[in-house]
């Protein structure tokens, strides 16, 4: 089992930028940064 992690203010808004404005999928992000597609954070 994982520990939960914590993600700043930042690093939400640059990984939100990275699918919002340069195209990625969602699913490019979580792998990029080994965050669970599952994941709340992924999610929203």
């Amino acid at each position: 089992m994982r520990t939960r992690r914590t993600f700043t203010r930042e690093f939400k808004r640059e990984t939100a930028c990275l699918v919002l404005d340069q195209g990625f999928s969602v699913k490019e992000v979580c792998e990029q940064f080994d965050l669970q597609d599952g994941s709340d954070y992924c999610a929203s």
